[in-house]
């Protein structure tokens, strides 16, 4: 297999794995709360404590990828990773699983700005945006297999054993990044100079017009998409009377969706000319507001799944949109920063949006304010896009004098 394949292989099952542990803690939950006794706000609680962690750990995990390589920070995050899901399943009190979900946010936040530092260092630039939406989309086919897989084995080992076993699974990955995965340190720039030691990467992303309005746009976008993730399994159940074993079969279908979106973005992106990526985001944000409002308002739970389709499909091309945006006019030296400061921004929303509707459920006795947010962040989400500028990429300052 070529070498490049062969990384982007490991770097695919590793953020599957990741993927996984956050997806079955939305359908975890239920039970988890019976347990534990926990109302919706504290269940919004426990959904996002590992986004502050996760957030919070972007851009050093960023940094530390430019400065020390993308293998050590990749192999150190899947061992953390993998520690911290078997111990979820050890929890025993409401404060205990905060702490361990936010541990486990820090342990996994290095990976994805890694990763991306890796995919920029052994595919060229027309390749990246392909490379990174094969990537990506490890979550949706976890999105596709994640409702069965957490509904039998919750009803057949019950969710301590299901953690326990994911936790164990991830130390085999450990053991091949950390013999396998092989990756040059990338530290000049793309004119072959060092990278001057005066000038710190984050300092440089933090400089460049275009990483802020990808970074509100991931906010926005991941608004969307954890809201959804962590609330539907809970919205189902009571609003609409389904049982946890129908919610996985019904949920493989917005699932396969975003799979097939993912995939087909990143081929369009590398096919796209600079500059004209954003008009396709605004368009599709727009419908996904539209569609957002006629999920929540549908009479049938057939119409809903139909809406909740499209906007899946939707949110992972803009995901994988905003993923080319930085390949395609980041230099690789500072990639990992890049991500990271980006990522911050999506993991942020991770952290409130699950937060923000278990108040709002608890308040309001209904999911409606919840998903009108939503509909807010779509609407939000189409005019950072919007804003994006995407020309003169070496000529900017920032880049001058690092050597760029």
């Amino acid at each position: 297999m070529n070498k490049k394949w062969f990384i982007l292989a490991l770097l695919f099952f590793g953020w599957a794995l990741g993927n996984l542990d956050r997806f079955v803690m939305s359908y975890a939950i239920v039970d988890i709360s019976a347990d534990l006794s926990l109302k919706a706000t504290t269940q919004g609680f426990v959904l996002s404590s590992f986004f502050l962690g996760y957030a919070i750990m972007q851009m050093p995990g960023g940094w530390l990828a430019d400065k020390f390589g993308s293998r050590n920070v990749i192999t150190s995050s899947m061992l953390l990773l993998s520690l911290f899901t078997g111990l979820t399943g050890a929890v025993n009190s409401f404060m205990m699983i905060i702490v361990i979900r936010f541990l486990f946010g820090l342990g996994e936040g290095g990976f994805m700005p890694a990763s991306t530092k890796a995919i920029s260092t052994v595919f060229p630039e027309q390749e990246r945006s392909r490379a990174q939406s094969i990537l990506l989309s490890s979550g949706g086919i976890i999105g596709i297999l994640t409702p069965i897989f957490a509904a039998y084995l919750m009803v057949s080992i019950g969710w301590r054993w299901m953690f326990f076993l994911m936790g164990g699974s991830g130390i085999l990955f450990v053991i091949l990044y950390f013999f396998y995965f092989k990756v040059p340190h990338v530290t000049t720039t793309e004119t072959g100079q060092p990278l001057k030691q005066t000038e710190n990467p984050l300092k440089i992303v933090l400089k460049i017009p275009l990483l802020w309005s990808l970074f509100f746009s991931s906010f926005a976008i991941y608004t969307i998409s954890w809201g959804l993730i962590s609330w539907l399994p809970s919205y189902l159940s009571k609003e609409r009377g389904l049982d946890l074993v129908s919610i996985g079969w019904i949920q493989i279908i917005p699932g396969i969706a975003s799979f097939v979106g993912m995939l087909a973005a990143g081929y369009i992106m590398d096919l796209m000319p600079k500059g004209k990526e954003k008009y396709l985001g605004v368009v599709i944000t727009g419908i996904m507001a539209i569609l957002t409002f006629f999920m929540f308002s549908a009479s049938s739970i057939v119409v809903f799944i139909i809406c909740e389709t499209v906007v899946s499909l939707s949110g992972a091309v803009v995901i994988i949109l905003l993923s080319a945006l930085l390949l395609k006019n980041i230099p690789t030296a500072v990639a990992g920063s890049a991500m990271g400061f980006v990522n911050v921004g999506g993991q942020l929303a991770g952290f409130i949006a699950p937060m923000v509707i278990g108040f709002i459920v608890d308040k309001s006795g209904s999911f409606d304010l919840a998903f009108w947010m939503l509909i807010a962040a779509a609407v939000l989400c189409m005019i950072t896009i919007s804003t994006i500028r995407t020309k003169k990429k070496i000529e900017r300052p920032a880049f001058q004098r690092a050597g760029f």
